[in-house]
């Protein structure tokens, strides 16, 4: 009979245990627009029928072989990933750990003791050695959700872990742009190392020809050590391109977490498939399934759970330990028949006056505030990336082609210098001009298709692209 009663005092247990004291929960508002900036630097950005950022997979973002197989290489062996990975395994266990609070712990327990007991203290008036033995099997100490404490404290986890899987996701596409990045960086400055050492050639056989026409007379001291100059400039920027190469291998070792085969490198943008186009939709509602402000989400529901715990503090807290076994003052008798023993013993704790109840009551509200205030920034950081990405797609054409338009004007700009110095129309300080602003303009359209690609790359990114 008493066995029948515990069960069912333990099934009516688990029947009120579920509901919680938490507030209920809405999404808030998104403190900003529907819709995406509009104004001079976005007129020229068309509606296309490019996907969705985040409907785009990144092998299909990115279809170059060779830049895939980086980026593989990143996403199996880059160390930051690998972390945050290893931080959603630890949350899952911590809401395993968190929601069997939940259950019963059903445990066995043996005991023996042999004591010898002096006459005065024995009831029998006489000395000797007392035995007892004991098997039992039962819960030991178990807290009775009937307020939702445990079950607030379950949901906080569960949000945690959540929170977790969606910064493992955005550390995933954080990693396929950083290494994008990294990667049309270092075709950039390949492209940039070829200009300047195509400069230096340039600058080394003018300035070949200049000497062989100072040493008959016709050029002047002065417009060759002008050239000198220039061959010496030349020489400094190959040096540093070569520089920056090594650097831009560096960091895709480290983003790849391997040595990179060195066919894998790409020799500068023309040998570079740029990534496919993407869409930013037609609403900032996008923004809201965007991996870091769904794992902010999720902080703000964890604190909203733990409001629940913090309210359930304020009511009784009710614990049962019930156990069933055999007992017996001689091991041989301990499983024989009469030698059944149970426990009983709920407990029931009702807080009357605990400040601490209070002060973490009103810690827990303050927190939730703290939580929606960083959920809010999230968003907004968000459209601000956007909008900067689409400012940039918005002017990057226009800024190449006046580029291109500028490049061309200036090396016909030093072909006319060159062939007037040679007939010795004008001196040797306008070729100097033009050469100067010629490479500079050179380097600027370089700049300027990075900037197109890396982009593309990032409007990708902030628009919470497809890690998969």
């Amino acid at each position: 009979m008493m066995r029948r009663t515990m069960l069912c005092c333990i099934a009516a247990a688990f029947l009120f245990c579920g509901c919680t004291m938490a507030p209920r929960y809405t999404r808030p508002e998104a403190p900003i627009p529907k819709d995406w900036p509009e104004g001079d630097a976005y007129k020229e950005i068309k509606t296309t029928d490019a996907p969705l950022a985040e409907e785009l997979k990144w092998r299909n973002f990115i279809t170059d072989q060779r830049f895939q197989k980086v980026i593989e290489m990143a996403l199996a062996n880059n160390r930051d990933l690998k972390l945050a990975a290893l931080n959603v395994e630890k949350a899952r266990a911590y809401y395993g750990i968190q929601r069997a609070e939940l259950l019963p712990a059903f445990d066995a327990v043996g005991t023996g003791s042999r004591q010898r007991m002096p006459a005065d203290l024995s009831s029998r008036q006489i000395t000797g050695v007392v035995e007892q033995y004991s098997v039992n099997l039962g819960v030991l100490s178990w807290e009775i959700d009937f307020f939702g404490r445990l079950q607030s404290l379950k949901d906080r986890a569960l949000e945690e872990y959540l929170a977790t899987e969606e910064a493992h996701r955005s550390a995933r596409i954080m990693l396929i742009a950083a290494a994008a990045g990294a990667y049309l960086t270092y075709a950039a400055d390949r492209e940039n190392l070829k200009l300047a050492e195509d400069t230096l050639k340039a600058q080394t056989n003018s300035y070949d020809l200049i000497k062989r026409r100072h040493d008959v007379g016709l050029a002047s001291e002065l417009d060759l050590r002008r050239s000198q100059t220039q061959v010496d400039s030349a020489r400094e920027n190959v040096y540093l391109y070569t520089q920056l190469v090594a650097q831009d291998e560096n960091a895709l070792n480290l983003l790849a977490g391997k040595i990179l085969p060195k066919e894998l490198l790409p020799d500068g943008f023309d040998s570079v498939v740029p990534p496919k186009d993407v869409s930013p939709g037609l609403s900032s509602e996008v923004l809201l399934k965007r991996p870091d402000i769904m794992a902010s989400e999720h902080m703000l529901k964890s604190i909203n759970a733990m409001i629940g715990a913090a309210r359930a503090a304020f009511f009784p807290r009710i614990s049962l330990t019930t156990t069933m076994g055999t007992a017996s003052a001689e091991l041989s008798r301990l499983f024989r028949s009469g030698q059944d023993t149970w426990n009983f013993a709920p407990k029931i704790v009702m807080p009357i006056f605990d400040a601490r109840i209070w002060a973490a009551y009103g810690a827990a509200k303050v927190e939730r505030e703290i939580a929606l205030a960083r959920y809010e920034k999230t968003i907004q950081t968000a459209f601000r990336e956007v909008a900067d990405a689409l400012a940039v797609r918005g002017t990057v054409e226009q800024q190449l082609t006046s580029q291109q338009s500028f490049v061309n004007a200036v090396a016909e700009t030093y072909r006319l210098s060159n062939a007037r110095y040679m007939n010795g129309i004008d001196s040797y300080l306008s070729v100097l001009d033009a050469q100067r602003s010629l490479f500079s303009a050179q380097q600027g359209l370089i700049a300027l298709r990075l900037a197109k690609a890396v982009n593309l790359v990032t409007l990708y990114k902030v628009l919470g692209g497809g890690s998969e």
